[in-house]
């Protein structure tokens, strides 16, 4: 992203940006992957994108992770979310 950053007009950028993180769980199934390789990569995106609103000065940043259906998946899948969300 370095290389972007001196095009990018910081006045125009929003100070907030929220995310619905959906999806990985049925990516990692359709890569032929078990439903928790789809999280841990997530963690990865995450990652890269705190890094980027950073370095962008983004001041706020929500990312909504976790619904309360997400409590009616399988018991291994919850857990696996608890313990990323406890270790990341």
């Amino acid at each position: 992203m370095s290389s972007l950053l001196p095009s990018i007009n910081k006045d125009r950028l929003p100070r907030h940006i929220a995310i619905i993180m959906d999806g990985n769980g049925r990516w990692a199934t359709e890569q032929g992957q078990d439903r928790l390789f789809g999280h841990y990569q997530g963690v990865e995106s995450v990652r890269d994108i705190v890094e980027g609103c950073a370095e962008l000065g983004i001041g706020y940043l929500t990312l909504y992770a976790f619904s309360t259906e997400n409590w009616d998946r399988p018991e291994y899948e919850v857990v696996g979310l608890m313990e990323l969300l406890v270790t990341t």
